[in-house]
């Protein structure tokens, strides 16, 4: 998880309670894997799920060959459909959420990651709404650079349940238009925080509609998906890397 990004945290981010590290096989030839951790901030007075990203790029060959060419989707609840991929990858943190859930209650649950870490966290953050083991109000949900996740059924099922959900995107970053929406019928939820060039402040566009990155000619830069707020994702595990104030 570049690995372990509250690592870098820890000097900024005080009284965290790092729970586990999870990493499991999540691909169909069984040499790429997923992870997560969780986490509790005490002081903000929340539970932290986090996802690792892809880590060679064939993982993200490997998402859109199960998802597009293969076409296999897996049942979610409400009777919605989501990539086979993103399906396999989520249920193994699950027993650590509702673990520090139960420990703590009335704890915001916050959800975050990268790219294809970025659906892992979205169908996290759904689920305990669906399930009623969680309140929508206590949920927050932020990825970035997030692929296309599942059907419109469950887009429009995330965006009834979830109020704060930001997917934030970087101008042509490429993994949020994969997989193809007309090839296989997947579709983003609410709302994207679309970044502009070098990603300051004050060009960011909140919607979800053509004005986002989908209004592009270009959307297919691998390095911009892979670098925001001016540092390469790698660059933010870094033990001695410290925040800005």
């Amino acid at each position: 998880m570049f690995p372990l990004s509250c690592e870098a945290l820890r000097v900024k981010l005080k009284n965290i309670r790092l729970r586990r590290q999870l990493t499991v096989q999540c691909d169909c030839y069984q040499r790429d894997t997923c992870s997560g951790f969780t986490a509790v901030l005490h002081n903000e007075k929340a539970i932290v799920l986090s996802f690792r990203s892809t880590t060679r790029f064939m993982q993200l060959v490997e998402e859109i060959e199960k998802s597009v060419f293969v076409k296999i989707q897996s049942s979610w609840m409400f009777g919605v459909k989501v990539s086979k991929y993103f399906g396999d990858g989520f249920q193994k943190p699950w027993d650590d959420y509702i673990a520090l859930n139960r420990m703590y209650p009335v704890y915001g649950i916050w959800v975050t990651r990268h790219s294809l870490g970025g659906s892992l966290a979205s169908l996290t953050a759904s689920y305990p709404i669906g399930s009623n083991s969680s309140m929508p109000n206590g949920m927050k949900l932020v990825t970035f650079g997030q692929p296309r996740t599942g059907n419109l059924q469950f887009s429009i099922t995330h965006n009834s349940q979830l109020k704060y959900s930001f997917r934030v995107t970087h101008w042509r970053g490429v993994v949020p238009h994969i997989p193809l929406q007309r090839a296989v019928h997947c579709y983003h939820h609410n709302e994207e925080a679309f970044y502009k060039y070098n990603m300051a402040a004050n060009s960011v566009i909140i919607c979800s509609d053509m004005r986002c990155s989908d209004g592009l000619w270009l959307n297919s830069s691998i390095a911009e998906h892979k670098h925001y707020f001016g540092k390469q994702m790698d660059d933010y595990g870094e033990s001695g890397w410290v925040l800005k104030e």
